[in-house]
């Protein structure tokens, strides 16, 4: 009988995440990875709800929001579904934007955001942070780290300013970056009552609005990455790793940091063990 289900099913249908009917919020849906990542998630036959600060068409439903703002946050968060299936971080802003901005949106934000939705997630829910391969070694500022996941949107001036992030080029994207990886590996067990899980995604270089400001701030380390890959990443390649994470296929993974990023981590690591 199995046998025989398993033949009636379309290509299409054999090649589905199990994410049919699933109720899935995207931040930062309205261009880039979050708007390839709308498409994927629908295309395997999730109801997206959108969310970003400027208003797109492409999501099943749409929620406005400033991740700059408390306030803004917690308004839009009231407006989500009282059920929701998943949840994926994708907004963000570009490095060359002023150091608290990105701090308050890329991770103090963010991660209020997350922990709003968290209530409305259903059992065996998955969260996935966008990280970076920015955040490559992120061992090197653990001290760092743990302050500023510890931050709320009244401190993050005084974090800047004490550890003199306006004069580091790009310091402010790489310990967001690096504290969201974080969050997903001290959080793997905290909801696991409920199966909740929560997983970060790194990728390289990819062509969206964000791809010059990125290439800018990795300096020579971008010169480098780019002799390794073939070319820079696509949305459409980090997308159908975001939708894997957030389906039940992805049950057993929790607190892990998927390289997505044409083999950039992998060069960085042979490099360092002599490979």
């Amino acid at each position: 009988m199995v046998g025989l289900v398993a033949l009636s099913l379309t290509t299409r249908e054999r090649n589905m995440l199990n994410l049919k009917g699933k109720t899935i919020v995207v931040t930062g849906s309205a261009s880039g990875i979050g708007a390839a990542t709308v498409e994927c998630l629908q295309a395997h036959g999730a109801h997206v709800v959108g969310m970003d600060i400027r208003e797109e068409g492409r999501s099943d439903s749409f929620v406005q929001v400033d991740l700059g703002s408390r306030k803004s946050i917690d308004e839009a968060a009231a407006r989500l579904p009282e059920k929701l299936d998943g949840l994926a971080n994708v907004a963000g802003l570009a490095p060359t934007v002023p150091a608290a901005d990105v701090i308050r949106v890329n991770l103090v934000g963010t991660l209020h955001l997350t922990h709003g939705v968290v209530p409305r997630l259903t059992d065996g829910s998955g969260i996935v942070m966008l990280s970076s391969i920015a955040a490559y070694h992120w061992r090197q500022s653990v001290d760092q780290i743990r302050e500023a996941l510890d931050l709320s949107f009244a401190k993050v001036d005084a974090f800047v300013a004490k550890h003199d992030i306006d004069a580091q080029p790009g310091r402010s994207y790489f310990v967001t970056k690096e504290a969201l990886l974080a969050w997903c590996i001290t959080h793997r067990r905290t909801w696991i009552d409920r199966r909740i899980r929560a997983n970060s995604i790194a990728p390289a270089a990819v062509s969206t609005p964000l791809l010059d400001a990125f290439s800018s701030i990795m300096g020579d380390r971008a010169q480098d990455d780019a002799r390794v890959v073939e070319r820079s990443g696509a949305p459409a390649d980090i997308a159908p790793v975001v939708a894997f994470l957030l389906s039940d296929d992805a049950a057993w993974i929790r607190g892990a940091n998927i390289p997505v990023d044409g083999g950039v981590a992998a060069h960085y690591l042979a490099q360092e063990n002599g490979l």
